[in-house]
């Protein structure tokens, strides 16, 4: 009696580190509704499970320290880590973790996942380039790259603090670009 074994399925899942000193978490938000302040975060970690023969089964994970906000304004980082924004002594990270990965086109992927800002987590979906091909660096390491973006109301994740203007208007819009670009070295 013979039996037929079932066909193996090889797969190759790699995990991958994020490099923070090679990485940046952006936004830009309207200010008094006629031009773009952009901040950036600071400290950033995370980790990319990558299944290399069908991306679809890949993870993301991210980390942001809420306090690592820079605006290049002392003033202004100081609002924004207040209980006006972030309230970064109650919510002292941002994070997201994937839940679902489509490859769009060669290069283009969208990723789904759980974005939490101030203690709100929302379904959300980011546009991702990526990644790169993978590189060595001069010490060895192997590298690849994405960069994704995403557009949110802030509203919808508890930030709701602004001031009307006596000109009409508000001081600070709703809607805010994220940008992360970030390298990942494989672990």
């Amino acid at each position: 009696m013979s039996t037929l074994a079932a066909p193996q399925t090889t797969t190759t899942t790699t995990t991958w580190n994020l490099d923070p000193a090679h990485s940046v978490a952006e936004f830009k938000v309207k200010h008094m509704m006629i031009s773009n302040v952009k901040g950036q975060f600071a400290k950033v970690s995370g980790t990319l499970t990558l299944d290399e023969s069908r991306l679809a089964n890949s993870r993301v994970e991210a980390v942001i320290e809420s306090a690592s906000i820079e605006t290049r304004d002392p003033q202004r980082d100081a609002h924004l880590k207040s209980a006006d924004f972030f309230d970064v002594e109650k919510f002292p990270t941002l994070s997201f973790k994937s839940s679902r990965i489509s490859v769009v086109s060669d290069g283009q992927l969208e990723v789904e996942g759980d974005l939490t800002i101030h203690g709100v987590t929302r379904r959300v979906v980011f546009s991702v380039e990526g990644p790169t091909p993978p590189a060595k660096d001069p010490w060895g390491n192997t590298r690849i790259a994405v960069s994704a973006t995403i557009k949110i109301n802030r509203k919808d994740f508890g930030l709701t603090w602004n001031t009307a203007l006596e000109t009409g208007g508000i001081l600070v819009g709703d809607e805010v670009t994220i940008t992360l670009d970030v390298q990942f070295v494989k672990a």
